[in-house]
């Protein structure tokens, strides 16, 4: 008897702070993603919740690490910038200042390169708007003042687009597009910083604009019910033209 061949799915990788984290609860846009991806793609959420880019380049490489094994990946997100932003007086912690941003996520895009995910596959998203008045009101409740201004925000979402253009990959510009038109971006926010339905759902439906095209030539993986050989289902089962290892 042959070996059996294993089926490989293909990956698309979700890595970025809480905004990622929490896109697979209900109603979440990672949840959203992965829906629409079952049968051809695995959709992996590597949200680290508070991080920032600093801490999210020293990890990357034990989250995306082997050309040998990650070489199915189909496409990557990289979403930081929330928590980068942080104002340094009132949150060291999480803070990391702009150039030091921008170079971060130059590096990431870098060592994705290097085993193996290349640059077409790879796609940059901006923070969100901040709300102030809703997020000082977290923040209060916290014990701490306000924390970020979303002036700041757009700071960091400027040099995260222009991180992107000079390492020739998308971006998925949300502060912008989130604020276009003067149009109330509060309703995209559940406490001033974090998506709410709506937010999730736009992030979503604009990720997949850029999503679509990466992985829309992918097959369906294993045969459609209808299809299978009720008399010899192994025909079709075992030998389905599925990427296979």
């Amino acid at each position: 008897m042959s070996k059996l061949k294993r089926i490989i799915w293909p990956q698309v990788v979700l890595f970025g702070d809480s905004i990622t984290q929490f896109s697979f609860q209900a109603n979440g846009w990672g949840a959203e993603i992965a829906n629409k991806l079952v049968r051809k793609c695995d959709v992996v959420n590597r949200g680290l919740s508070g991080y920032n880019t600093r801490w999210a380049k020293i990890a990357l490489p034990r989250v995306i690490h082997n050309i040998g094994t990650d070489s199915n990946i189909a496409a990557v997100t990289i979403f930081f910038g929330a928590n980068d932003c942080s104002l340094p007086e009132p949150n060291p912690q999480q803070h990391v200042p702009l150039q030091e941003y921008t170079q971060n996520l130059k590096d990431m895009v870098a060592h994705l390169t290097t085993v193996g995910v290349s640059a077409d596959k790879v796609i940059l998203i901006t923070p969100p708007p901040l709300h102030e008045p809703d997020w000082e009101k977290e923040c209060r409740m916290k014990g701490c003042p306000l924390n970020r201004l979303n002036s700041v925000a757009g700071q960091y979402a400027q040099a995260c687009v222009e991180a992107a253009g000079q390492c020739g990959v998308e971006v998925l510009d949300l502060w912008t597009l989130m604020q276009k038109d003067g149009q109330d971006f509060t309703v995209y926010l559940s406490d001033g910083l974090h998506l709410s339905d709506r937010g999730n759902e736009f992030v979503a439906l604009h990720l997949w604009n850029l999503l679509e095209r990466r992985v829309d030539a992918l097959p369906m993986i294993l045969p459609y019910w209808g299809d299978v050989d009720n008399k010899n289902p192994e025909s079709c089962l075992l030998n389905h033209s599925s990427q296979e290892q």
